[in-house]
């Protein structure tokens, strides 16, 4: 299936985020070509908890820098603790220095 593809794709770019970075669905589909389809990326992180190897969902908000996908971690605060675990600081359900610690995959990987 085509969803498929894409979403192993978006998992290929979220493995690159080093720790104690942050990037937005929207970031990473620009990079794969499909502006426009943040929401299917949102939809392969929700579904990438059991992929192989790990993917560190946790590392993707939105382009506000908050919390959004909190919801598929068990618990709402889980995916807060594994960025704490890493460095980020998030107040309210909203990465702190956002601008300074996001990873964007067009420039990183350029």
């Amino acid at each position: 299936m085509a969803g498929d593809n894409f979403f192993e794709r978006v998992y290929e770019v979220v493995r690159l985020i080093p720790a104690g970075r942050v990037t937005s669905y929207g970031a990473i589909a620009e990079f794969l070509g499909s502006k426009g389809s943040s929401r299917v990326v949102g939809y392969a992180m929700g579904a990438s908890l059991t992929a192989t190897p790990p993917v560190p969902a946790h590392r993707v908000v939105n382009r506000q820098g908050l919390l959004t996908g909190k919801f598929h971690f068990g618990s709402t605060e889980r995916m807060q603790q594994m960025l704490a675990s890493e460095g980020i600081q998030v107040q309210d359900n909203q990465v702190q220095n956002f601008k300074q610690i996001f990873w964007d995959p067009a420039v990183e990987l350029a």
